[in-house]
């Protein structure tokens, strides 16, 4: 962007408190990771990761200066799924995209709150996404979703340096001493006079339950393993909850096949049920994931009957439903949830990238809002208290985050009060990319009882550096 470009911006910059801060560095990295195992949803495999990592140095008119980081995964077969795009095109698109992003960034040279920050550059970055798809010629447009996964490693790494500039957990430094607008300004008039400090917990919850993850093609017994890694880590469902005590299972689902849907829900119960037995432990729950792929709600009514026929107590188990069907609302407002939310919570997931979605989602009977770290910190944090405020279920998300990513991921959970649950995946597909963070945060990358502890968490910034 050019610099008369933000000398144009509104004058919400002007008398800066004298706490805001100017970017004075950005750097983007990429790393690669191959998957232990391959991770299956949405109908498709993902076997690799490219990480985004991004380097951040602020400053204040003072002269003090912190530097920040953060990583996100690059996860191109959920933000950009594109069925006649290659793998490669989408992935290049998001690594292109990253460049402008970090050039745009670096440009930013206002003193300002990383809320503000964010809220300014958004529209730039969505300029940015659409001249990636002319430039590369793509035959479908860069989705917003993509560009907030993209932009979130630098919207957090700022958050990270902001708050180690001022020596505070980043979570506290977003109220009325640090922020110049109230809500209003970032969401809508219902939220006038209020800030982020009356949504955010001042200190991280001790612990959060920790989701499980089971692809559509994971092994639930030995008898189903058709390829052992051989690593020393558990390889199948009836491994994985002794191994980490799990409290809670995320079950990944076709559908478009019923039938299928049923029978793995089923499978899956008797394979839980008997290892928690050994364990002698009950309580555990289950969360079911579609990834958008169902026609219609009476897909799910039927769901529900086909499970309680072969599975009586598993749907009693089921704390709540993911993003059933097309993450295109307004295109596909005859999808409503309003029965199936009679069942369980119906959480936005995928469709989830503003305000102005979670308010149609709303309207068409979602109950919940599933919050990712991907989406961007500044955006978890205002999805946060708008959920909140209209008294949605919460849950926090993966995007198969490791290391920075699942810290970042952890923070919000244990920030935002009545958060149910926060899955973490990347110990099951990628856990080479957490070498070295279980030894700063124990409690979140050895977990043994179903629990992730949060130790550390209140540390200045958000603990990804």
């Amino acid at each position: 962007m050019k610099r008369r470009s933000f000398l144009a911006m509104p004058a919400l910059l002007a008398a800066a408190p004298s706490t805001d801060a100017r970017i004075e560095e950005i750097v983007p990295t990429f790393q690669e990771f191959l998957y232990r195992a391959p991770y299956k949803f949405g109908g498709k495999e993902v076997d690799r990761v490219t990480m985004l990592g991004v380097r951040c140095r602020l400053s204040t008119k003072g002269g003090k200066s912190a530097e920040g980081y953060a990583a996100m995964s690059l996860g191109n077969v959920w933000s950009f799924p594109a069925p006649d795009v290659g793998y490669d095109v989408t992935l290049s698109a998001m690594t292109h995209l990253a460049g402008k992003l970090g050039k745009l960034t670096a440009a930013f040279r206002e003193y300002a709150h990383p809320l503000d920050v964010n809220h300014i550059l958004e529209q730039e970055y969505l300029k940015a996404a659409a001249e990636v798809t002319r430039e590369l010629t793509l035959p479908v447009p860069v989705p917003k979703l993509c560009t907030l996964v993209t932009a979130s490693p630098f919207d957090a790494a700022i958050h990270d340096a902001f708050g180690k500039l001022h020596g505070r957990s980043s979570y506290s430094v977003c109220g009325k001493d640090f922020v110049r607008h109230d809500l209003s300004h970032y969401l809508n008039q219902e939220f006038r006079g209020e800030y982020l400090d009356q949504y955010i917990a001042p200190k991280p919850a001790p612990r959060i339950r920790m989701y499980h993850s089971v692809g559509a093609s994971d092994a639930l017994t030995r008898a189903e393993l058709k390829k052992p890694v051989g690593d020393g880590l558990p390889e199948t469902l009836e491994e994985w909850i002794p191994y980490n005590g799990i409290t809670a299972i995320k079950i990944k689902l076709n559908g478009s096949d019923l039938a299928w849907d049923v029978d793995r829900v089923a499978a899956i119960d008797r394979v839980t049920t008997r290892a928690q037995a050994k364990r002698g432990f009950t309580g555990w729950v289950y969360s079911l994931d579609f990834n958008e792929r169902c026609p219609n709600v009476q897909y799910l009514l039927d769901f529900e009957r086909g499970i309680k026929a072969k599975a009586p107590n598993a749907f009693e188990l089921v704390q709540y439903i993911e993003q059933p069907t097309a993450r295109d609302l307004a295109s596909n407002r005859q999808n409503t949830m309003f029965e199936a939310a009679k069942l369980r919570p119906v959480v936005i997931d995928e469709s989830l990238t503003g305000l102005d979605t979670l308010l149609l989602a709303r309207e068409m009977g979602y109950t919940g809002v599933a919050l990712k770290a991907c989406k961007g910190q500044t955006g978890s944090l205002l999805m946060a208290a708008a959920a909140q405020k209209y008294k949605m279920f919460r849950c926090v998300q993966d995007l198969t985050c490791p290391g920075a990513a699942l810290v970042h991921a952890v923070g919000i959970a244990a920030h935002i009060p009545g958060t149910s649950a926060l899955e973490a995946n990347a110990r099951e597909y990628v856990p080479v990319a957490n070498a070295g963070w279980d030894k700063k945060y124990p409690g979140i990358f050895i977990v043994k009882d179903g629990w992730m502890r949060t130790d550390g968490l209140s540390r200045p910034g958000l603990g990804t550096s």
